[in-house]
């Protein structure tokens, strides 16, 4: 899970390893592409370029608070289009979100970084990916061709690791 039944992700899911990890691979990137609940809420996210999934528009438009956003509706436009609109046509894009962003994009991954801390329970919480709990997000993870790597420990004392799970050759 990655938010409570209230959709918020609530402080006993925040670990600060993790967190310099998220904010580091975020300032690495080209641009964010994430849904309209998601938020880094970090100093440097005013400057960074990105794409809002919405459906209050047709396809694609700027959006008119945020000079560096870029509305876009996937119905209406395709994702080249958006990242053509939001100018970055090549690069590192990250995705953040919730499960239909995560979603969208299963077949498209390079790399997917799994967080995971195995001692917080969100009973009716927000699942990751669509399918969860159903499936494992390692089943589904494995499902679109990706593959596990080395995890890598973020926080010793609550156990929280990040794995990555790249794209099959």
């Amino acid at each position: 899970m990655l938010a409570d039944a209230r959709n918020v992700m609530p402080d006993e899911l925040k670990f600060e390893g993790d967190k310099a990890f998220f904010t580091a691979a975020l300032d690495r990137a080209d641009l964010i592409v994430h849904g309209r609940n998601s938020y880094e809420d970090q100093p440097n996210s005013p400057r960074r370029k990105r794409i809002i999934l919405t459906r209050k528009i047709d396809a694609i438009a700027p959006d008119p608070t945020n000079p560096k956003a870029t509305l876009w509706n996937p119905v209406g436009a395709s994702f080249e289009a958006a990242c053509h609109h939001a100018g970055v046509d090549t690069g590192t894009v990250a995705v953040i979100g919730g499960p239909g962003v995560f979603g969208m994009f299963m077949d498209r991954y390079d790399v997917f970084w799994l967080s995971q801390a195995p001692h917080v329970h969100l009973p009716g919480g927000e699942p990751c990916f669509p399918g969860v709990p159903a499936r494992s997000p390692q089943e589904i993870l494995a499902a679109h061709g990706l593959r596990a790597g080395e995890p890598q420990m973020l926080d010793a004392t609550h156990e929280v690791t990040v794995t990555p799970w790249r794209r099959g050759a």
